[in-house]
């Protein structure tokens, strides 16, 4: 891992999807993520649960931005605030752990 990659911000989110709701859900999360990319923001992993609870998350990511503030600006946006009616049509909840980059397990 470089230096740079070293202070980043890394988030774990869990998306719980509504049923039947995933072409929403994926409209919101292609238009998040070409506004993430504004803020130096993207999203690193995404993880499909195949499971047939509704106690489970739909999705798992991991999401990096350079800093806390980036995120700042990120959540601001017009553009993310516009998109509130598509995200509360498509996501039922969400889970949110805040960390940072520690590093790699050699392959």
């Amino acid at each position: 891992m470089t230096a740079e990659g070293a202070n980043l911000l890394t988030l774990v989110v869990a998306l719980f999807v509504h049923p039947g709701r995933d072409a929403e859900f994926a409209q919101f999360e292609e238009q998040a993520a070409d506004i993430m990319r504004r803020y130096g923001g993207r999203i690193e992993r995404r993880i499909s649960i195949a499971s047939a609870s509704e106690s489970d998350p739909t999705e798992v990511h991991v999401v990096t931005f350079p800093d806390s503030a980036a995120l700042d600006r990120y959540q601001r946006d017009p553009d993310v605030v516009a998109l509130a009616d598509v995200r509360a049509r498509a996501i039922r909840r969400t889970i949110v752990w805040r960390g940072a980059t520690a590093g790699q397990f050699p392959p």
